[in-house]
């Protein structure tokens, strides 16, 4: 049995066999530290505030937002693996922090086994984004500049084992091209320098305002439709590349927190994701509402952290 495999089942036994909380704890009205360990700025930044605000509402207790940033999210991951199981902490992620950054470098915690999902909140509408100058207009018009000019043309990522980074080594391993590059601390960082010409990609959604306002480019889009907001940028599938990657954002708590809590708040967190305006407010930061509970939610985390462990070593994908 792989690692993943008796990972997922420890966590899953665990969650089955959580004996039942103290009504004091499953009924927990303190402030809920929720920790994103990204900056303030990109897309984990902005879902969380959105969450928290709708969280308060919805169960009346204080949800409050700690940017615990560095070491590409591992930092903010471990204060929430090491906090007390009471549901006083939780973490919201993107994709790379259990999935992807664990099958690239040491983690100081164990991904499946530290961590109890309370669910998958959102999915990402990726955006392959250029500035404003770069000659050409599509994925596939770029593809062949970034051959004719082999080894000078960068893409920015929000760090070093994100979703922005992985794609970017994907779309070399797939097409051939050779590309530098270059990691920020965040989403905000990386946008800023390719609209000062300092990069010429970024794979990120996080550009949408600047793409509408025309001051970036939008060369294709990840997802398997158009994005709402892009409605004449055609998707990888449209440009015959098969190079998107599945990216999302989800809910985790302590590992050993009661059952009951994580119910609570993956029931309360459903409902604040099917809210009727939802969609309208995530596709803003090209998001969509995914919403997937626990039990769900871990068959896909297993599914996920597969394909990434293969896709890395069949890469041979590595942090520089």
């Amino acid at each position: 049995m792989t690692r993943t495999f008796r990972a997922l089942a420890a966590g899953l036994a665990l969650m089955a066999g959580c004996a039942a909380a103290p009504a004091a704890l499953a009924d927990y009205k303190g402030p809920v530290r929720l920790v994103v360990p990204y900056p303030a700025g990109g897309n984990a930044d902005t879902l969380a505030r959105l969450f928290a605000e709708r969280m308060n509402r919805e169960l009346g207790t204080p949800f409050v937002v700690e940017n615990k940033v560095g070491a590409g999210g591992t930092i903010g991951a471990q204060s929430v693996a090491n906090a007390p199981p009471d549901g006083s902490t939780l973490l919201l992620a993107p994709t790379a922090v259990h999935v992807i950054t664990p099958h690239l470098r040491a983690v100081p915690y164990d991904p499946l086994k530290d961590f109890v999902p309370v669910a998958k909140l959102s999915s990402s509408i990726g955006i392959v984004t250029a500035r404003r100058d770069l000659p050409a207009k599509d994925m596939r018009e770029f593809i062949a500049y970034a051959k004719a000019h082999e080894g000078k043309v960068s893409y920015g990522s929000a760090g070093l084992a994100t979703i922005t980074h992985l794609q970017g080594a994907v779309v070399g391993m797939k097409t051939g091209v050779n590309m530098l590059h270059v990691p920020y601390k965040g989403s905000a960082e990386a946008m800023n320098d390719l609209l000062a010409g300092r990069i010429d990609v970024i794979y990120d959604s996080v550009a949408l305002p600047q793409i509408k306002a025309g001051r970036l480019k939008a060369l294709a889009v990840t997802g398997t439709e158009r994005h709402p907001e892009l409605p004449d940028v055609p998707t990888l599938h449209e440009q015959d590349l098969d190079l998107a990657l599945p990216s999302w954002f989800a809910l985790y708590a302590p590992r050993a927190t009661p059952q009951a809590v994580v119910e609570r708040y993956a029931a309360a967190a459903g409902r604040v994701m099917s809210a009727p305006d939802m969609k309208g407010l995530l596709i803003r930061f090209s998001q969509y509402p995914s919403f997937q509970g626990p039990a769900e939610f871990s068959r896909q985390l297993l599914k996920d952290d597969a394909f990434y462990q293969q896709l890395i070593r069949a890469g041979n994908i590595r942090l520089e």
